[in-house]
């Protein structure tokens, strides 16, 4: 770069500098080169100051900077809004993907459909490629035409069945993105929402179903309702007790009644607890703040622990009574029963919290109602 454009850059920046300073940490921001050297690109940001694209940055980005001029509009991350040169330092990779995260966000709440090539397989499912990012499609969501059907649900022969796809298209709409862990998915029921549509307008919140088991996974369970047409139980609905791992309470081809408790977006969500006595009813009339229960500690989580006082029914025992996580942890151990005074008690809303022994609750005490799971 000659004098004459170190010279423009470094008066564009005092001019920019006496700007109020808005540009934001991972904010991604746009404006115009106006100088390109041999390590480092630098555009005009006004009214923020003047971007920088240097170091590794400009390493990682070195094949699209082969072909970028003066005047080309140019988006890209900040990664520090001012150096110690009064730079806005920025980020032309972590642009391009935060711009990928933000179509597959765009993708999935306008439900597109992508034909899509279907790159390899595993036991779980199928792997797709879309915009340079890998995508897994479940065989949980492949329609029934593609689901491998096989003996005993054996993963060798459902694996065998996946592989006799791989090189073929696929009709495809995005049902999930997660950009910290780098992972999309993909469903193929979704691919032709006109007839999803019509079938679940068969059913109605409320209807007591006889379903099979299809699919079961970290977060839940999907069930069949009818042929092409599946729902999700959520594992916060599998049963009023915490459940951890699914896989432990049921198997493919199970068969179980669910309640349906919400249709949304083409969607049908299920509760197999719903058809269950609510345990907390036992208690409404019963327990109250200042009692003194007998529970078991079941959990730790991010808040402190989990106390089962019977099937079904547990509160939360916050760290900060303890002082700290660690002294919580050295108290209460997992599998043994303690008293508990309870604080707060809503039976209607599943809420319950607790502090370990027995011990005075004034009035107007309480704690804040926290997430139990």
């Amino acid at each position: 770069m000659n004098e004459e454009i170190i010279e423009e850059v470094a008066v564009a920046t005092e001019e920019t500098n006496n700007e109020p300073h808005r540009a934001m940490m991972d904010e991604i921001v746009e404006g115009p080169v106006i100088a390109v050297g041999k390590a480092a690109v630098y555009i005009d940001l006004k009214p923020f100051g003047t971007g920088i694209i240097y170091g590794r940055e400009f390493i990682a980005a070195r094949d699209l900077i082969r072909k970028t001029n003066i005047g080309d509009l140019i988006k890209a991350k900040v990664v520090d809004v001012e150096n110690e040169d009064g730079y806005v330092e920025l980020s032309l990779k972590e642009a391009k993907q935060a711009l990928i995260w933000n179509e597959a966000d765009i993708a999935i709440k306008g439900k597109t459909m992508f034909d899509l090539t279907i790159k390899d397989a595993n036991k779980g499912g199928l792997i797709i490629d879309w915009q340079g990012v890998s995508g897994f499609l479940p065989a949980s969501q492949l329609k029934p035409e593609h689901y491998p059907r096989v003996e005993d649900s054996d993963k060798d022969k459902i694996l065998q069945e996946l592989k006799k796809l791989v090189g073929t298209k696929i009709a495809v709409t995005m049902i999930s993105a997660n950009p910290k862990d780098g992972k999309l998915i993909f469903s193929e029921k979704d691919g032709s929402p006109e007839e999803r549509q019509e079938v679940i307008s068969k059913y109605a919140v409320g209807d007591e179903l006889d379903c099979e088991v299809t699919g079961i996974v970290d977060f839940g369970v999907f069930l069949k309702i009818e042929d092409g047409l599946e729902g999700l139980v959520h594992i916060s609905e599998l049963d009023w007790g915490l459940v951890e791992d699914p896989r432990q309470m049921f198997k493919l081809k199970d068969k179980v009644k669910a309640k349906i408790i919400d249709i949304k977006d083409g969607k049908i969500s299920l509760s197999i607890k719903a058809l269950k006595d609510n345990p907390w009813k036992s208690f409404e009339s019963t327990l109250k703040k200042g009692d003194v229960v007998k529970g078991v500690v079941i959990k730790y989580n991010k808040h402190g622990a989990l106390v089962s006082i019977k099937e079904g029914v547990a509160g939360l025992v916050h760290h900060s009574t303890f002082g700290s996580e660690e002294k919580l942890r050295e108290a209460l151990q997992l599998g043994r029963t303690y008293p508990f005074t309870v604080t707060l008690f809503e039976p209607k809303e599943q809420r319950m919290t607790l502090v370990y022994g027995e011990q005075k609750v004034e009035e107007d005490a309480g704690e804040k109602p926290v997430e139990e799971k």
